[in-house]
């Protein structure tokens, strides 16, 4: 079964944040999305940080910009993912670098795009 971590999942249907919650879902993926102060997205129960996702992790896809990240990178290490995406946009020199000091399998690529799915699949 393959897990995933959504930072920055949204209930805007426009935003990038919810289309890959919703691509991952309809690849058959385990979606947990990760919002501070959102309830529930597309059905999914919301975690407040990374830290509460109950199971481990293969993925964590990044939709928050680099400086907003930064300070999330230690609790995206202790949660070990075999990846971590960062989605266009949200990547940064600095990020990158940081991530991998902390032993992160660092992707600067769209992950959505990497299932096989296009965010134009996902109309708001």
């Amino acid at each position: 079964m393959n897990t995933i971590a959504i930072i920055g999942a949204s209930t805007d249907r426009s935003k990038f944040g919810n289309k890959a919650v919703r691509a991952y879902v309809d690849r058959g993926w385990t979606v947990f999305p990760v919002h501070p102060s959102a309830g529930e997205i597309e059905g999914l129960r919301v975690y407040r940080s990374v830290s509460e996702v109950p199971q481990p992790l293969d993925r964590v896809s990044m939709y928050l910009p680099a400086e907003r990240t930064l300070p999330l990178l230690d609790d995206i290490a202790a949660a070990d993912p075999e990846e971590f995406w960062l989605n266009p946009g949200s990547e940064s020199d600095e990020l990158i670098e940081a991530a991998t000091h902390r032993g992160l399998n660092v992707v600067a690529a769209c992950s959505i795009v990497d299932i096989g799915a296009s965010p134009a699949n996902y109309p708001t």
